[in-house]
């Protein structure tokens, strides 16, 4: 597995204990989110950070790709750090609401967690702005950076947790797996096949992998 890999790296992570980010948006900016610029600027930059990586992704650039003036970014954000992590709040938000849906409508656990890796691949396919941000860059920032980050990412495992949970106790997964480990899994083969796409710039469809990717997963949680 990919030691880089920004979702490996936060789940090796999870044994550890988090420190908790006092407030990852910061006071009045909670209102700020509704408005049409701040989703200019968050888009904007999701694009020019995977065009030209984290370092070298200077706000000036951010602004001028969401067609906005430099100071206007301020206004929303306080530096280059807060605008990584709010875009990554607002993205794994994507990721979070979609899976809520897929608990709260699926019928069984096996059917959510098919349908938890076919979505989770199937947004990042689908937007590879998107996908070069959350497999190469994420894992370039620092550690106190990470951990705020990762922060956003625990609500995404906890419901992770509860789909396999329920599929232990319905026994449609094997009742004496260690949760940790088969959420570690879960994350490591989904996290590996989008990082080796990336890396190798798309040249594959992703979107083909996911049957592949859910029949080698089911099996090894199967009783």
């Amino acid at each position: 597995m990919n030691d880089h890999s920004y979702f490996h790296i936060f789940l090796v992570n999870m044994s550890q204990k988090y420190v908790k980010c006092a407030d990852v948006l910061g006071g009045d900016r909670k209102v700020k989110r509704d408005k049409p610029k701040y989703k200019q600027i968050i888009d904007a930059a999701v694009i020019v950070i995977a065009e030209n990586g984290y370092h070298q992704a200077q706000v000036s650039k951010i602004a001028k790709q969401a067609g906005v003036a430099d100071g206007t970014i301020y206004l929303y954000f306080k530096n280059k750090e807060d605008i990584l992590i709010s875009v990554f709040n607002e993205k794994m938000a994507v990721f979070i609401e979609s899976l809520r849906d897929i608990i709260e409508n699926g019928n069984t656990s096996y059917d959510k967690l098919s349908k938890m890796i076919a979505n989770h691949l199937t947004v990042l396919a689908t937007d590879r702005y998107l996908a070069t941000v959350t497999q190469l860059e994420l894992r370039q920032s620092n550690k106190d950076l990470r951990l705020k980050i990762n922060a956003v990412l625990r609500e995404y495992l906890q419901l992770l947790d509860q789909i396999l949970v329920e599929g232990m106790l319905s026994g449609e997964f094997n009742p004496t797996m260690d949760v940790r480990l088969a959420r570690q899994m879960v994350f490591g083969t989904i996290d590996e096949i989008t990082t080796s796409w990336v890396m190798n710039e798309y040249r594959y469809d992703l979107m083909e992998q996911i049957p592949k990717v859910q029949a080698l997963i089911m099996n090894g949680i199967k009783p």
